[in-house]
């Protein structure tokens, strides 16, 4: 018999408190800088009084180091602002509910997908007004995508701005299957397409050299580190089956009807290929219970043949491995499908997503001088400075006053794994508005440092060689590029919101908490019962509440196009 929501809600309520004063005493679960690293010798520009902002964001961010940088420092002394920020460890949304629960919130609030727990405990302020008063940058860096940031069709107010980067033209694959580049050199570049492809190459490699620097060698492995299971172990069955990136939903391009990924008969077919991947010996035998730092240290040495992941989650291990001049056991990163009748669907237009971002809560103490620091975040000279750095210090200027890096610069960007903690240069980047890679500046010159001929001359001499290999200058090149696909008029599934009563909320988490028991099982099984466990997985989340959830998740994606007249 199931429990009521009532009763279910006043559980959940109870079991928040009780975390609440486990946290409280507990600082385990929180990563966080406590004073902002101030520097009290920095003279504040103009007539600022300083102040110190709270920031609560569900990502953690490894580089953060308070102001003490050379950009935090810059921050500090043109807007006189200091940012106290924190990170949750592990899932973010247990975070979000004590917050809601306790009625006490962080200054600034980046909560990902969990906004609405906030909105619905009244924890944010319309920044509408105070965007239309205060912030002209802001209004200039997102135009008409403001509209976009509308939270529903009851609710015209922005509580959260787009913190994606403006008008990105996307030159790298997100997503996809990575492979040491020292394993195509081996076998002649093979062609990396479907994974029997990428099976072949890491077995065959594999079996001819069982350690590489003394250790043995780890043919696969995956990260299944709390909700970071999402992004490498379930996010690539739909994206090696052909669908885009809508969250934990499949949504019909023709149609827009939405239902749970899983149910695709497709994906089974994909988790039934690392269950035999895992049988046959060639998947990590630690990739479920490992934690992030553990994945990384495995990656760094150099004895990891292959990934399956997104390109943010293993940046680190790739600028270890190149620091170390480990250039053979860097990876490419390649578009694997169940077969060729599939095109890997990074690349599917969504046009701007500006649901997730950073909000200013009720309890910011002013929340016009906040608005105001984030309308200074989305000014040219905080993007050219979050971007590039210090005139003389972190880039150069040339006669005609253009902006570049010296050889020492660039390499220093590529192979110092501690250049953002040192610098703060991209640091704080996420947390305001921002434009992407090929958007200019009003002299004409790129914001970020991220041109076309940078990306070719950022590239390692076997990076260059591999690509040329495969007929490519750049990764992006191997995948199905944007126009081959039909845009998104909704953006993106996963940053639909709905409200914490809807009838998605409940069924919709109860079924998550089944995926993360059910999937691994179903991977680690024996064969002869993989058929058994997955089927009774797809039982269990084919409920009715699932089917109703299912429909009003549809009427949402159906009402955004609406909402957003059919815009790419």
């Amino acid at each position: 018999m199931g429990i009521g929501k009532k009763w279910f809600g006043l559980l959940v309520l109870i079991m928040s408190m009780v975390l609440l004063m486990v946290a409280c005493s507990n600082d385990t679960d929180v990563a966080n800088d406590n004073d902002g690293n101030v520097n009290e010798d920095v003279e504040i520009d103009g007539n600022l009084e300083p102040i110190s902002f709270s920031l609560f964001a569900a990502d953690n961010n490894p580089n953060w180091n308070g102001m003490d940088s050379p950009i935090g420092q810059e921050i500090y002394k043109a807007t006189g602002v200091s940012l106290e920020a924190d990170f949750a460890i592990g899932d973010p949304s247990e975070r979000i509910a004590l917050f809601a629960s306790g009625g006490e919130f962080p200054d600034f609030i980046l909560p990902k997908g969990d906004g609405n727990l906030l909105v619905d405990a009244g924890a944010m302020v319309d920044l509408r007004p105070l965007i239309e008063e205060h912030a002209p940058n802001i209004k200039e860096v997102y135009g008409d995508y403001l509209e976009r940031m509308v939270w529903s069709e009851n609710d015209d107010s922005i509580y959260f701005i787009g913190t994606n980067p403006v008008d990105q033209e996307y030159r790298t694959p997100g997503n996809g299957f990575w492979l040491q580049h020292a394993v195509v050199k081996e076998l002649g570049y093979p062609e990396i397409n479907t994974l029997e492809d990428f099976e072949n190459a890491i077995r065959t490699y594999y079996e001819m050299y069982p350690e590489i620097d003394g250790q043995p060698t780890i043919p696969l492995t995956l990260l299944a580190d709390d909700w970071r299971l999402l992004i490498s172990v379930t996010n690539p069955a739909f994206l090696a089956t052909g669908a885009p990136d809508d969250g934990e939903w499949f949504i019909d391009q023709d149609t827009y009807e939405a239902k749970l990924h899983y149910k695709r008969p497709e994906e089974k077919e994909y988790f039934r290929w690392l269950n035999k991947m895992n049988a046959e010996g060639l998947l990590d035998p630690e990739s479920f219970v490992q934690q992030e730092d553990q994945y990384k240290a495995k990656i760094s040495s150099g004895r990891v043949l292959g990934m399956i992941d997104a390109d943010w989650s293993i940046v680190e291990t790739q600028t270890a491995l190149r620091g170390d001049g480990k250039l053979d056991r860097m990876h490419g990163v390649y578009p694997v499908t169940l077969g060729e009748s599939y095109k890997h669907g990074n690349f599917k237009p969504t046009g701007y997503l500006s649901t997730w971002g950073i909000g200013i809560s009720v309890d910011n103490p002013d929340p016009v001088r906040a608005i105001k620091f984030l309308d200074w975040m989305a000014s040219e000279e905080a993007q050219i400075l979050n971007n590039w750095g210090i005139e003389g210090e972190h880039y150069q200027l040339d006669e005609d006053g253009n902006r570049y890096l010296t050889e020492e610069q660039r390499e220093e960007r590529r192979s110092d794994s501690t250049f953002g903690e040192r610098t703060g240069i991209n640091v704080f980047t996420a947390y305001g508005p921002h434009y992407g890679d090929g958007v200019l500046d009003s002299t004409g010159q790129p914001f970020t440092v991220n041109t076309p001929e940078s990306l070719i001359a950022d590239y390692t001499e076997v990076e260059k060689e591999v690509l040329a290999a495969y007929g490519a200058e750049i990764w992006k090149d191997l995948y199905p590029q944007e126009d081959e696909f039909k845009p998104r008029p909704y953006g993106a599934g996963w940053e639909i919101n709905y409200d914490s009563d809807s009838p998605i909320a409940v069924p919709f988490q109860r079924a998550q908490d089944t995926m993360f028991t059910r999937i691994p099982q179903v991977i680690l099984a024996d064969p002869d019962q993989f058929d058994e466990i997955y089927d009774q997985f797809i039982d269990e989340i084919s409920t009715d509440a699932i089917e109703e959830a299912e429909r009003e998740f549809t009427r949402l994606v159906k009402n955004r196009i609406e909402l957003w007249g059919g815009a790419e």
